[in-house]
């Protein structure tokens, strides 16, 4: 478990910024960089980025571009961090690893623009979707091996990736360690997402009485993969409590921890769970 600063208290703004990253960082970064502003005006004190938002395409691409953390993107981020005063999930980049060879990793960044906690995805997006989409992370991604928590004062906040979301036995994991909220940085194509996103974001809300927030890419990057967009803040009783509309943009939420406490008072789910049976 990862410590943080004093914590935000039961009440806070969360954002979520949705974006069509693409191969040339710099565009990426200064897109992101006023989407930050922008979710700051509208009183954000958590914000997370999507997968892959400083550098999405081509693979090679993606990996020559990859850093060490930290690196150029992150002290960018950093600053931002420490500039508002804000936390920032910084979605996920590629980090150096060796040769060819990289994690998909999620930062957070502190108010003071310190690194808190560093979470490297642990379930690997190999897939082959019949004349729809083929793709293999492992070939150039290493998995990671750690589940993160990050203990933020007032609540804990689990991490995750994109693909993660697929495993319920992560989500549970992470509700189980403590964690009231968890981030879903994503890169979540549109070939699932038009059946899949909405009901598995939903799902490890309810299943697990946790806040999720999911910041997905949208639009087609370079190399002609189209992202499905519909990033959402989604409550412990699977409410939808903000959900992005079909273009580059930010949204945000209240998160009220004490509706968490309601959920899980009302329908006790892990006081009631069979340990025995497991």
């Amino acid at each position: 478990m990862v410590k943080l600063e004093k914590g935000l208290g039961d009440k806070f703004i969360v954002a979520a910024i949705q974006l069509c990253s693409n191969e040339d960082k710099n565009r990426n970064l200064k897109l992101v960089s006023q989407f930050i502003d922008n979710a700051v005006k509208d009183g954000a004190n958590i914000i997370v980025l999507p997968e892959m938002f400083n550098c999405c395409g081509h693979t090679e691409v993606m990996v020559e571009n990859a850093e060490e953390i930290p690196g150029s993107t992150i002290n960018i981020l950093s600053d931002k961090a420490r500039t508002h005063g804000i936390y920032i999930v910084c979605g996920s980049i590629f980090e150096k690893v060796e040769k060819n060879k990289v994690h998909n990793t999620s930062v957070i960044v502190g108010r003071n623009g310190e690194i808190l906690a560093k979470y490297s995805k642990v379930h690997l997006f190999d897939v082959d979707i019949q004349d729809k989409i083929r793709y293999k992370e492992s070939e150039h991604v290493i998995a990671g091996q750690k589940i993160v928590i990050v203990n933020m004062g007032s609540f804990e906040a689990g991490l995750s990736i994109c693909y993660d979301l697929r495993f319920c036995e992560l989500f549970r994991t992470l509700a189980l360690r403590g964690a009231k909220i968890i981030f879903v940085p994503s890169a979540f194509t549109s070939t699932t997402g038009e059946y899949h996103w909405d009901p598995l974001i939903k799902a490890r809300a309810i299943e697990n009485q946790v806040f999720v927030v999911a910041a997905n890419q949208i639009g087609t990057s370079p190399n002609n993969i189209t992202c499905y967009g519909k990033s959402m803040i989604v409550d412990p009783w699977g409410r939808v409590l903000a959900k992005a509309k079909d273009n580059e943009n930010v949204i945000t939420a209240e998160i009220d921890l004490n509706l968490l406490d309601e959920v899980r008072a009302e329908i006790p789910l892990f006081e009631h769970r069979r340990t025995d049976l497991y």
